[in-house]
């Protein structure tokens, strides 16, 4: 009786592991298949600046299809009544592969991407950063430069931005990590209000690191649109008050 009833629970708890790496197979293969069956529409409409508001549409109608197709639904909490002719810097915590497809689903208000730069090596994936958004190379300064000067222009042109100032996934999500100073001048330097969201459970759906390694699930994805921090009148001095007043936003959503 007593092998029985510790056999179980250890059988139990494989199942779950074994149907979670089963359904993350499966959101990896029409992640992959979703794109390549948009990727002719992408690849025409990337080819001009005029044409960019059509690959952003595509990019969110792709987001939906990467979610939906696999059981992810989502809902978005918006507080910040945003206005969608506005130029804003949008800045989420990051813990999840899922991140940047929930930023597509969380705002329809245009914006290009600020992506590390190994996604352009990335096969196909990679004609994202040729021209419309934006590598960031932070093991150069010289490319971390270009990265961020090119992001000012977009500004200048009413652009908006979207960045994670974690920089990365790491191990320790979904507590934050200390957040880089980029996105903080950049607003700053432009005074251009930034837009916290918090993605409160994308690291149980679709972890990373040493947690994906048992897979993921399919879940309600909750997204959180934070009222704007407004930059107007502050100076590098108060880069560090900036970001401890993100850190908190988006720190407290999680808490809840």
């Amino acid at each position: 009786m007593h092998t029985i009833y510790f056999v179980l629970p250890t059988m139990n708890i494989k199942l779950i592991i074994f149907f979670r790496k089963v359904w993350r197979i499966a959101f990896n293969l029409n992640f992959l298949f979703s794109f390549l069956l948009l990727y002719p529409l992408f690849f025409v409409f990337i080819q001009k600046e005029k044409w960019w508001g059509i690959v952003f549409r595509l990019k969110r109608l792709w987001a939906k299809m990467i979610c939906l197709n696999v059981g992810i639904r989502y809902h978005v909490t918006d507080y910040a009544n945003l206005d969608k002719n506005g130029t804003y810097i949008f800045c989420a915590n990051h813990s999840s592969y899922i991140d940047t497809v929930s930023t597509y689903l969380a705002t329809p208000i245009y914006f290009h991407f600020m992506g590390k730069a190994e996604l352009t090596k990335v096969p196909l994936f990679r004609i994202f950063f040729w021209r419309m958004d934006i590598p960031v190379n932070r093991g150069s300064r010289i490319g971390a430069h270009k990265a961020f000067s090119r992001a000012a222009a977009d500004l200048q042109k009413g652009i908006s931005i979207a960045i994670f100032p974690e920089g990365t996934i790491h191990e320790t999500a979904p507590k934050l990590h200390r957040f880089k100073n980029g996105p903080f001048k950049l607003a700053i330097e432009n005074q251009v209000p930034i837009v916290p969201i918090t993605f409160k459970n994308n690291w149980i759906i679709l972890p990373a690191g040493r947690k994906g390694k048992k897979g993921g699930k399919p879940a309600r994805m909750e997204i959180v649109i934070h009222q704007p921090i407004e930059t107007k009148g502050l100076t590098e001095k108060d880069i560090d008050d900036l970001k401890t007043r993100l850190h908190d936003t988006i720190n407290n959503e999680l808490r809840k």
